[in-house]
């Protein structure tokens, strides 16, 4: 009866793995992604400087963990975003809302570009609008109108949210949601 005791108090074994999603996040330069995804990793945001390439960082939460590919936003490399879209289960779309009205036109038809692009219109979408701390962002229902998000995206499932660096629980509450929407695509039947 001992050893039972002793069995089921110390030898549960190591607790289920969690789920590994890809996602890849792309924005143009100074959007804010590089920074958004150190503080989720709690490294440090003081020598941030933009990505060129791509960069892979594992972003672990409590029920999941997201293998995000993010990829450099400035011309000389959005040109090659198609490129590192295999594979990948999810998008994170960072948008910088108090940007110039020419910086977010440009942001509105790469995000444009991303949902119709055949390897990425399935898969479901966080849309960030970062930089909600500054003076001249846009609000959530400004840039869904801008974007044309409602007509756009009807049928897909995509989020998008309001953040800053600033305010990370907000930021982290995003990303649960997009583990929710991650969570629902492996919980539907196989197509034939």
């Amino acid at each position: 009866m001992d050893y039972l005791c002793f069995r089921a108090l110390c030898c549960k074994g190591p607790p289920p793995p969690r789920p590994e999603y890809d996602v890849v996040c792309i924005g143009l330069t100074g959007s804010g992604k590089t920074s958004l995804l150190s503080r989720l990793c709690s490294e440090g945001t003081d020598n941030i400087v933009p990505t060129t390439g791509f960069s892979i960082k594992a972003v672990p939460f409590q029920n999941a963990i997201l293998n995000v590919k993010e990829l450099g936003g400035a011309d000389n490399i959005k040109k090659y975003w198609s490129r590192y879209y295999q594979g990948s289960q999810g998008v994170i779309f960072v948008l910088d809302s108090a940007s110039s009205e020419e910086d977010l036109e440009i942001a509105r038809n790469e995000l444009h570009s991303a949902l119709q692009h055949p390897q990425l219109c399935t898969l479901p979408f966080l849309i960030l609008a970062n930089h909600q701390d500054k003076p001249a962002a846009r609000s959530v229902q400004e840039i869904k109108k801008y974007f044309e998000l409602e007509p756009l995206a009807w049928g897909k499932r995509w989020i998008l949210e309001p953040c800053s660096v600033d305010n990370m629980e907000a930021v982290k509450e995003s990303f649960s949601q997009l583990i929710s929407l991650l969570e629902e695509k492996d919980l539907e039947p196989g197509r034939i």
